[in-house]
């Protein structure tokens, strides 16, 4: 066989895994699709901004769980991105040499730790303190609307802690490996001109920001589709509302309480459009990320090479 085959054959074959990966998320967004086709006809927009849940009118709407995904996992990013961000650039810019691995391998290790015990750990730990917090503050500040609640411990502001532990890692691990990529020259034409050490990784954290901003949007796309840790701490409560220590409910932990209580086909398809918005909106958070970081990539490799001076010439006096 010649080698134009080989390449041609090898070219086929990646490329059949490359398209089967493509089907394989347009499956599940078409039977996503025609499993909740029932409630998309019956309820049509009004399931986005409807408050009422209630399966036993057969009355259901989404909007209390789509709120509290979206309010989970931008507070959980308010959280977690500064955190991130230190661990990345102490890592890559300021960590000695001997740290450096071990302190990789501890921050990637948050990653490989199960759902439930972040869960249980939140149960145990983080809801008796958020509990010990919301007693502790004075009247006229529980009264705000952002404070406001039962002291329960069980609330937003849980799961917004335990999905700000559990970002961190995939926001900390992209924004270093970002921040390796930036040439070392923007670092050496900051020192050149008299930058000190600390705006000389501003400098790299300027000249990094696309892909700094696509870590944040994997992280906010991990927090949109955690489920067990979420479940166990945000109290379950389909209401829409500000407070952080006010018991709510996402999208991914009706799903996963009540799924095999839906008794009807309506109440399953209604469950199922959940899902289909959880799906939809965790695809354009993530396509937007990358799309971010790919950008970055090509804007690097596409940026001139300077040219070296010529010898004992000084560069800017010939």
């Amino acid at each position: 066989m010649s080698l134009e085959r080989k390449d041609l054959g090898f070219r086929v074959g990646t490329g059949f895994f490359a398209l089967l990966l493509i089907l394989i998320v347009v499956a599940i967004g078409a039977e996503l699709t025609q499993q909740s086709m029932r409630s998309l006809r019956q309820f049509g927009l009004d399931f986005w901004r409807t408050e009422i849940w209630d399966p036993v009118s057969g009355e259901f709407g989404a909007l209390p769980f789509i709120w509290g995904t979206l309010y989970s996992s931008v507070v959980a990013l308010l959280i977690a991105t500064p955190i991130a961000l230190g661990i990345a650039v102490f890592i890559s810019e300021l960590c000695p040499a001997v740290l450096r691995q071990p302190l990789v391998f501890l921050t990637e290790l948050l990653a490989a730790i199960p759902s439930i015990v972040y869960g249980l750990w939140g149960i145990f730990v983080l809801v008796p303190a958020v509990r010990a917090l919301e007693t502790s503050l004075p009247d006229s500040v529980r009264r705000l609307p952002i404070f406001a609640g039962p002291p329960l411990g069980l609330g937003m502001l849980s799961a917004a802690l335990v999905l700000a532990i559990m970002v961190i890692p995939f926001t900390s691990s992209v924004a270093r490996e970002v921040l390796k990529s930036v040439p070392g020259a923007q670092r050496e034409a900051a020192y050149a001109l008299g930058a000190t050490r600390f705006e000389a990784i501003r400098a790299a954290l300027f000249y990094a920001r696309t892909g700094i901003i696509g870590a944040v949007m994997l992280g906010f796309g991990r927090a949109l589709g955690e489920t067990m840790a979420v479940t166990m701490v945000i109290g379950n409560n389909p209401q829409v509302s500000l407070s952080l220590f006010a018991p709510q409910y996402t999208m991914a932990a009706v799903i996963a309480n009540e799924f095999t209580e839906a008794a009807d086909e309506l109440y399953l398809s209604a469950l199922v459009e959940i899902g289909l918005v959880l799906f939809i909106i965790t695809l354009i958070v993530n396509s937007l990320s990358r799309l971010l970081i790919w950008s970055m990539a090509r804007s690097g490799a596409a940026a001139p090479a300077p040219e070296p001076a010529a010898a004992g010439v000084v560069p800017g006096t010939a």
